[in-house]
C-alpha cells in the first residue's frame, strides 16, 4: 500500500512538473540572475560599511580608557 502512494506520489509530481509549473525563459532567468547579484553587493557594501563604522565608534570609545 505504502508502494502504491509513493509511485502515485512521484507521477503526480513528475507530471505537475513537467505541465503545470512556468519555468523561466533564459533571458528571463538572466535578468534575475543580475538583480539578485547587485543586490547582493549592495547590501554587501552596507554590511561592511556598518561594520566599519562600528569599528571606528569601539576604537574612539575604548581609546578613552
Amino acid at each position: 500500500m505504502a508502494k502504491l502512494r509513493i509511485a502515485t506520489y512521484v507521477k503526480e509530481s513528475y507530471d505537475e512538473l513537467l505541465h503545470k509549473v512556468s519555468w523561466p525563459t533564459w533571458s528571463e532567468l538572466q535578468s534575475s540572475a543580475i538583480v539578485v547579484s547587485i543586490a547582493s553587493l549592495i547590501i554587501a557594501i552596507v554590511v561592511y560599511l556598518m561594520d566599519k563604522s562600528f569599528q571606528l565608534i569601539l576604537e574612539g570609545f575604548y581609546g578613552l580608557f
